[in-house]
């Protein structure tokens, strides 16, 4: 299927502000080397709709935008607890049904589980409320740490600000690592955060001189990987003991050294093969893999096709 071009977001009331920009921006205009979204904020009825903050949004759409679109979200709202009404849900099962992208972040994950689209699949939501929609939902696989959850046709994340890794994400599978970095370019954001890392980090900001040293250990790492990269070599450069960088490392990323190197050199590998015509070995060694073939073998086992099968569905025309 081509990649989604029109966009329609479900707010219900309460609606999440955080939320409700987070997909305006992401979905909204990014100059005119980027392809534009047909973006429709949708509610049960348009006008006014009451916020989390208390103030009202002007909602222009109704749910009629949730038939047409390509890619439907379900945003988080206070009243989360009490499943929507039955219009709401029939629409998101039709989109579903159709063969749209249904996705949801934080408590809009409780509306596709209302919707039984989650029945027989992986989930996460906000970590506070993951043990409440297991219990509600028992047919889910609530994975609680992960920051966001692909399953093909639904995709769901974790809370508040996860939301902009979920929509980076649906850039990235869809339209690829190039458009995806440049709308986080965009909008100043990290470019890319891997599902499987924690979304919840005991301690998420620098709090004395070693987590200065690991933050330019990291940044020197990400202009460096051509070179092999050891650990033992990452925790020279931040001045510790292998031990504690990599406890130190987890605390601050929530994953570990190799699975964030690797992560971060597929990205990598991704977006030269979407914008560049050079041939798998030399984006091998550019990445930091000592041949070909370990990136192929790398590319097929994460990515689940061979870099130059990649390289077509980003840049043969459609």
């Amino acid at each position: 299927m081509p990649p989604f071009r029109t966009v329609a977001a479900y707010a219900p009331p309460g609606v999440g502000l955080l939320a409700a920009g987070l997909v305006t921006e992401v979905f909204g205009p990014h100059g005119a080397a980027l392809p534009g979204f047909d973006f429709a904020l949708c509610a049960d009825r348009p006008g006014p709709l009451p916020t989390d903050c208390g103030l009202p949004l002007a909602v222009p759409h109704g749910l009629e935008r949730l038939a047409e679109a390509d890619l439907v979200l379900a945003l988080p709202g206070a009243g989360f607890r009490t499943p929507p009404p039955p219009a709401v849900l029939d629409a998101l099962r039709a989109a579903h049904a159709r063969g749209a992208v249904v996705a949801a972040h934080c408590v809009g994950a409780f509306t596709l589980a209302a919707a039984g689209l989650l029945d027989g699949r992986r989930a996460t939501t906000h970590w506070r409320f993951a043990a409440l929609l297991a219990e509600r939902h028992p047919q889910v696989t609530v994975e609680a740490e992960a920051l966001y959850v692909d399953e093909g046709g639904i995709v769901t994340g974790a809370g508040a600000a996860a939301g902009f890794d979920l929509c980076l994400h649906l850039l990235r599978r869809e339209y690829g690592a190039a458009f995806a970095n440049t709308v986080a370019r965009d909008m100043v954001l990290p470019s890319h955060r891997d599902g499987g890392q924690a979304q919840y980090l005991a301690a998420p900001v620098p709090e004395d001189g070693e987590d200065e040293r690991l933050a330019e250990v990291l940044a020197w790492a990400r202009e460096h990987l051509d070179e092999p990269l050891p650990v033992t070599e990452l925790a020279r450069r931040a001045m510790m003991s292998r031990r504690t960088f990599a406890r130190r490392f987890t605390a601050a990323t929530g994953t570990t050294p190799h699975a964030w190197l690797r992560s971060l050199r597929l990205a990598r590998a991704e977006e030269l093969l979407e914008t560049t015509d050079l041939p798998v070995e030399e984006i091998a060694r550019l990445v930091g893999y000592g041949s070909g073939a370990v990136l192929r073998e790398q590319f097929v086992r994460r990515r689940g096709v061979p870099p130059r099968t990649y390289r077509r569905a980003f840049t043969e025309a459609p």
